[in-house]
C-alpha cells in the first residue's frame, strides 16, 4: 500500500526523541530537546516539531531549515551579526553556513522543515 499524500503533523502519534546540545556547544543552562519527526524522505528532507527548554548553545547550519515558532521565546544570534528575538507566530529560514547561538528564554516549540 502506498503512503497517503496528505500527512497531518500530529505529535500524538509520534514518540518524541530526547536530546540536548553537544557539551562542546553548550554556553549556559541545561537545555533539553524533544523532537517529533513526523516526516523523513529520501534525499534528506525532514519535518516535524521541536521543543527546547531554557539554555544557550552554539549553532552551525549545514542544512536549510524553515522554522515557525508555535510557543515560547528565543534569541537567535548570528556571529558578527544581529540578534533576533523570535516568539509565537514568527517564521524564518536559516540557510546553510549560518553560525551563531540559540538562546531559549522561555521553553520554545517550533515546526520545522529541513533540507540537507
Amino acid at each position: 500500500m502506498t503512503a497517503p499524500k496528505f500527512l497531518s503533523v500530529d505529535i500524538e502519534s509520534v514518540e518524541p526523541e530526547p536530546g540536548a546540545p553537544a557539551l562542546d556547544r553548550l554556553i549556559s543552562g541545561d537545555p533539553k530537546f524533544r523532537t517529533w519527526n513526523v516526516e523523513e524522505r529520501d534525499g534528506g528532507l525532514y519535518a516535524g516539531i521541536w521543543e527546547a527548554t531554557p539554555g544557550k548553545w552554539r549553532i552551525e547550519y549545514d542544512e536549510w531549515e524553515f522554522c515557525h515558532i508555535l510557543s515560547g521565546v528565543s534569541v537567535i544570534s548570528e556571529d558578527a551579526g544581529e540578534a533576533r528575538t523570535v516568539r509565537a507566530g514568527d517564521s524564518f529560514v536559516l540557510r546553510p553556513g549560518f553560525k551563531g547561538s540559540w538562546e531559549v528564554l522561555e521553553t520554545t516549540r517550533k515546526e520545522y522543515v529541513i533540507k540537507l
